[in-house]
């Protein structure tokens, strides 16, 4: 039996990158959460929880041979339970249709569409293989990446942003032809830009990023249909408040930063300030160095991922870590681009970082694959 090695590189990036997110939880929750009346601590406890059980699951994952993935009951039951519960959740949730509310915690399924798509795919690519540029191959992947996609797309554009960049990032390394991907991409595009039409808060966010002022629209619209169409989301009214105190709270913590827990943005000022704006907290509180430090991090577990990509013994392994690791790194660049006002609002956290356990669990999920995927490799590459 083959001896098990742990990349303690990886192992301890993503250990201490949990502690931290917990720590910048307590500190962008704890005041507000007094201030309005509530236990300061419960919000961190929550997160703590999570975090205790999502270790228990990397740990376990870690341990396992990650080849018994490789099998259908893997490749399609968690898929299948995820695209079954969007739906629940859409209709559960009237406000933001994505959580499904239970007694002590919420479920929020789109978060654990990212591990079950890539267990998916990488199992999908290494069965066809042979074939990978057929219709039957390219017909069954793409209507599983559309009816998954466009459920979670209904409720939130980022997750399913994420969730299509790794998926075609695998499909080319994997071979497929450029035409095909092309095609694919002008469909995701067209999608998206649909998605975006079809919610004004979206489209305002949009046009919030892209012309502030409105200047080039009343030129293409002067009869004022977008603004119009704009207007009647309730959500839309200053879509640009939450970017602009994110500014504020990175500009204000400058190269060194306040201190800990000597943010002041996040005390009423900063929406959203533990969930997807928590970067401009630690960019406040921490300063520049601090808000590089992070962004360090998860370029560290992309690079031991990418890696293994080169280092895996077997197709489904390196399809395994590739997706993955593009996967985290997508989310972060995602949400630290939006609090740096280099992309439009898209409501995506910031992996291991963010309040909230489902995004918490399924980060660390991938990440105890991954480690599985490492464990393998780091032992072919010591014994050679």
């Amino acid at each position: 039996m083959a001896r098990k090695l742990t990349d303690w590189t990886l192992f301890f990036t993503v250990l201490m990158m949990t502690c931290f997110g917990l720590i910048m939880v307590y500190s962008a929750t704890s005041i507000t959460t007094a201030i309005r009346g509530g236990n300061m601590e419960e919000p961190f406890l929550r997160q703590l929880a999570a975090a205790v059980v999502s270790f228990f699951l990397l740990m376990y994952l870690k341990r396992q041979n990650y080849l018994l993935l490789k099998d259908p009951v893997w490749a399609f039951i968690p898929l299948g339970l995820v695209i079954a519960l969007l739906p629940v959740a859409y209709f559960m949730d009237g406000r933001a249709h994505r959580w499904i509310r239970l007694p002590f915690f919420q479920l929020q399924p789109s978060e654990f569409a990212k591990p079950a798509l890539i267990v998916f795919v990488a199992y999908f690519l290494t069965r066809r293989m042979p074939a990978l540029n057929s219709r039957y191959t390219l017909m069954p992947a793409a209507m599983t990446l559309v009816v998954l996609s466009g459920v979670v797309l209904v409720s939130d554009l980022g997750t399913a942003i994420a969730l299509v960049v790794p998926v075609i990032a695998l499909l080319y390394v994997a071979g497929i032809k450029k035409t095909y991907l092309a095609a694919a991409a002008a469909v995701a595009i067209l999608v998206m830009v649909g998605g975006i039409i079809a919610k004004p808060y979206r489209l305002s966010r949009v046009v919030q990023f892209v012309d502030p002022n409105w200047e080039f629209i009343s030129k293409v619209d002067p009869n004022g249909y977008i603004k119009n169409y704009i207007g009647n989301s309730n959500t839309t009214r200053d879509p640009g408040y939450q970017i602009r105190q994110a500014k504020i709270a990175i500009g204000s913590g400058g190269a060194l930063g306040l201190g800990m827990m000597q943010g002041r943005q996040k005390l009423l000022y900063l929406p959203e300030a533990h969930t997807d704006c928590i970067y401009a907290v630690i960019g406040e509180e921490l300063g520049l160095w601090g808000a590089s430090a992070l962004i360090g991090g998860y370029f560290l577990i992309f690079w031991r991922g990418f890696r293994l990509f080169w280092l895996a013994k077997e197709d489904f392994g390196r399809y395994l870590a590739l997706g993955i690791s593009i996967s985290l790194l997508v989310q972060a660049l995602i949400n630290i681009s939006v609090v740096l006002d280099m992309g439009p609002a898209k409501g995506i956290p910031l992996p291991l970082i963010s309040y909230g356990g489902s995004s918490l669990m399924s980060s660390l999920i991938s990440l105890g694959i991954l480690m599985s995927v490492s464990e393998d490799a780091q032992w072919l590459e010591s014994a050679s």
